[in-house]
């Protein structure tokens, strides 16, 4: 299944939302950690595009591919200041907490010391007419020394907490200040990006006009999926032992199947011509137009038999489902299987990524290396 403007798995816009005032730290957290996940896949697909045929379709993804790298640097920055303040801000509410217990604190031991002062070190004693009385005068006295000395205690604790929280707010604002400083810097990325984007609009408006690019890019959109057809062909021809045994035959699943993302159908199944790029293409499967990030799920129990970058596929998973069935999933943002797991019906399997046309999932049926029309296997067909 492939169309130019479809092809690259590559963000086109902000997969992540700056972190918004009062938002949950832990949210926080994760989203930086999903832009840092985002960022290293990026690096990886920049890696493998290097060890690739130097083509139209290679250099069209670096492009791309630079610009998604600068967007989520920057988007980094942004979360990891948000962070920072939100730290900032817990810990002075904390140090105004400390402080109002400490004022508090203070006028206690103040009019203690007043009633001591006024009472004096023998009053209550009176006519003392009894050994108890003496006694009874002795256990108040302790009482109230430590009394005030649990009290002088915790106020230095307080005292102390409060000299920690001083440190570490000049801490923290010291790491926002580094911090404005990148998103400084990230504002710089941004306007790299801006260059990055108009660099590839142009790359794209001169392919529509260039009739023989467009033809080298038909010819490169071939030879992947010859590639592919080889790689299905090689696993449907593994040795017996080798074969996915499912619990229920595939094959006894048509017009079965669950829908592997919710969307709607952006490119069906079969030969078309590219309105502007003038490509005649067969897709092989169905590009479904999606959110990005949306959850992708496996359509019926499977073997993971490939979990990874594949050319302009972008980020791809296969599953075999026994009986020469193969289902296949691509343009994923990211993939969460490994090779050789075994996926029920409806686990999930990846997230959706994004492409020129915006976030877009491929899914294929295959018998052997031969591709079926998905939407017959589907029991809710895309429209």
């Amino acid at each position: 299944m492939k169309v130019l403007r479809t092809l690259p798995p590559l963000l086109v816009s902000a997969v992540l939302l700056a972190a918004e005032p009062g938002a949950d730290p832990s949210q926080v957290r994760h989203r930086l950690s999903a832009v840092q996940a985002r960022l290293a896949q990026v690096d990886q697909q920049l890696a493998a595009l290097k060890k690739r045929r130097k083509g139209v379709l290679v250099e069209l993804q670096d492009i791309s591919l630079q610009a998604e790298r600068v967007r989520a640097q920057a988007e980094g920055a942004r979360i990891q200041r948000d962070q920072a303040q939100m730290e900032v801000q817990r810990i002075t509410r904390r140090k105004e907490d400390i402080q109002k217990d400490m004022a508090r604190l203070r006028v206690e031991l103040r009019k203690q010391v007043r009633w001591m002062q006024a009472v004096g070190p023998f009053a209550g004693l009176g006519v003392v007419s009894s050994e108890s009385d003496v006694k009874g005068f002795l256990e108040r006295g302790r009482y109230l020394a430590y009394w005030r000395s649990q009290q002088r205690k915790r106020l230095n604790a307080v005292q102390t907490l409060q000299g920690e929280l001083t440190i570490r707010e000049a801490e923290l604002k010291a790491a926002l200040a580094r911090l404005a400083q990148e998103e400084q810097a990230a504002a710089q990325l941004q306007a790299s990006l801006r260059l990055n984007e108009g660099r590839l609009q142009a790359f794209l408006d001169g392919l529509s006009q260039d009739e023989r690019r467009q033809q080298a890019v038909q010819s490169e959109l071939a030879e992947e999926a010859l590639q592919l057809e080889r790689m299905l062909g090689q696993l449907a021809g593994r040795a017996r032992a080798d074969v996915f045994q499912s619990s229920v035959a595939f094959s006894a699943l048509r017009g079965l199947l669950p829908r592997p993302v919710e969307g709607s159908l952006a490119q069906g199944f079969g030969e078309r011509l590219h309105p502007k790029f003038r490509t005649r293409t067969v897709n092989s499967g169905l590009l479904i137009a999606t959110g990005s990030g949306a959850p992708v799920t496996a359509v019926a129990e499977g073997r993971v038999v490939f979990a990874d970058l594949y050319q302009s596929y972008g980020p791809m998973v296969i599953l075999d489902h026994g009986g020469g069935y193969f289902s296949l999933y691509t343009h994923l943002r990211l993939f969460q299987v490994s090779k050789g797991q075994v996926l029920a019906p409806g686990e999930p399997l990846g997230q959706a990524g994004d492409t020129l046309d915006g976030s877009r999932l491929g899914f294929e049926v295959r018998l052997q290396a031969t591709p079926q029309d998905p939407q017959t296997w589907l029991k809710q067909r895309y429209r």
